[in-house]
């Protein structure tokens, strides 16, 4: 089953004011060697067009966004225009008189997209609140504001020295919650012993302590801070696989999945990506594993088709297998464990609160199914095979879309 937020628009923010402020001149400071350097034209073209479709994309997430309030509070809030410039103490702001939404260029070209959004979120939230719940000349950060952050389901917090997303997820810490991460990374360190026994056994014994983790977690009934995240690359479509691997990630390595709008950059359309929320722990383990699953795909599709030449459906049925795999093999690892200690081992647990801040987060979803399509059954079988000999271990040295969070 794959769960989708309802508030999927195609929208091409054509109608909206877009500029780029301060855009790079043809020439420009190089703090190193301290003088002017000229840019090459094309470097100057391809930094134009890129902050021009950063902008498109900002007009239509601000668009999407709207689609979860009333359609009474959507009339009210105004199209703004949307800019880009240099700042230096804060990644973005909202001008009343102007009715623009200004983000820092540093925000914008050096972090993730759902970073970008979130400190979008949060302008329009100052926007809302002024134009809508009428704070007028009232704290920028009062009772209206925080009303406008709920209803919009912005993050209050995200200005000033706020820290991005990406790098609240991607940083260490070393507060008591991260003994996990230590621990993780130890035994996945061990799974990659060359003894495929010693690497199972080092593979199972971290997803023990990561069970062991959310049920201490759980039944000490504590108040817990909860995150979203992207996981792979927004897109117009995704393939089957895309979809077998989120429900893994959800049914066992605790974090709950959904495929949101988001903006396709080369496309310059809305897409859809996978959303991953949960503790900051749980998502840094199920985004390492992600990005290890994607790899390893495509690392053994490549082994399998080098002198096939089977087409991209074919690498689909090769994929899922791989994924049924390995999921037949958590299980058989799970039943070994009951009947040796007569408790259930990495089994998915419900957390009622990630469950609530996920109903606050999106109120209304749809699930869907994919029509039956023709499979390979023989490729399917053989990713299968493999899939049962894959073992999670850590040593990515590649960043991917989240960073190798477990290195």
């Amino acid at each position: 089953m794959v769960f989708f937020t309802d508030f999927h628009r195609n929208f091409q923010g054509d109608m909206y004011g877009i500029q780029s402020s301060d855009t790079y001149n043809e020439k420009k400071f190089h703090a190193e060697e301290g003088k002017i350097m000229a840019v090459r034209p094309n470097d100057f073209i391809i930094h134009e067009e890129l902050e021009r479709r950063i902008l498109h994309g900002l007009a239509c997430e601000w668009e999407n966004a709207r689609w979860i309030l009333s359609s009474s509070n959507r009339e009210k809030l105004r199209k703004p225009l949307f800019s880009i410039r240099e700042m230096n103490s804060k990644w973005g702001y909202w001008a009343k008189e102007k009715n623009e939404i200004c983000l820092s260029r540093n925000l914008v070209l050096n972090h993730s997209w759902d970073a970008v959004r979130e400190i979008l979120l949060h302008e329009m939230a100052h926007q809302f609140a002024v134009q809508v719940l009428g704070a007028g000349s009232k704290p920028p950060h009062g009772p209206e504001f925080k009303r406008a952050c709920y209803l919009l389901r912005a993050n209050p917090r995200a200005s000033g020295d706020y820290r991005p997303l990406d790098e609240v997820v991607s940083r260490d810490s070393t507060g008591p919650e991260d003994k996990i991460m230590v621990r993780v990374k130890k035994l996945m360190a061990l799974a990659q012993s060359k003894n495929q026994h010693e690497a199972e056994a080092a593979m199972a014994k971290a997803h023990e302590f990561i069970e062991k983790y959310n049920v201490d977690l759980l039944a000490r009934n504590e108040n817990r801070h909860f995150a979203s995240v992207f996981v792979g690359s927004p897109a117009l479509r995704h393939f089957r696989e895309d979809y077998h691997l989120s429900s893994l990630l959800q049914d066992s390595y605790f974090v709950f999945g959904i495929w949101v709008p988001a903006y396709v950059m080369e496309k310059r359309k809305m897409g859809s990506v996978l959303e991953i929320s949960g503790t900051l722990q749980n998502i840094k383990i199920a985004s390492y594993v992600y990005d290890f699953v994607k790899r390893f795909i495509d690392s053994q599709w490549y082994d399998y088709n080098k002198d096939k030449g089977l087409s991209r459906y074919r690498k689909t049925d090769f994929a899922v297998g791989i994924l049924e795999g390995f999921r037949s093999k958590l299980k058989f690892q799970n039943d070994k464990k009951k009947k040796i200690e007569r408790r259930r081992a990495l089994i998915k647990i419900q957390d009622p609160l990630l469950e609530k801040h996920m109903n606050y987060r999106y109120p209304r979803t749809t699930t869907a199914r994919g029509k039956a399509l023709r499979k390979d059954k023989h490729v399917l079988k053989d990713g299968i095979s493999v899939g049962k000999g894959l073992v999670i271990y850590r040593g990515i040295t590649q960043k991917g879309t989240n960073g190798s969070l477990l290195n």
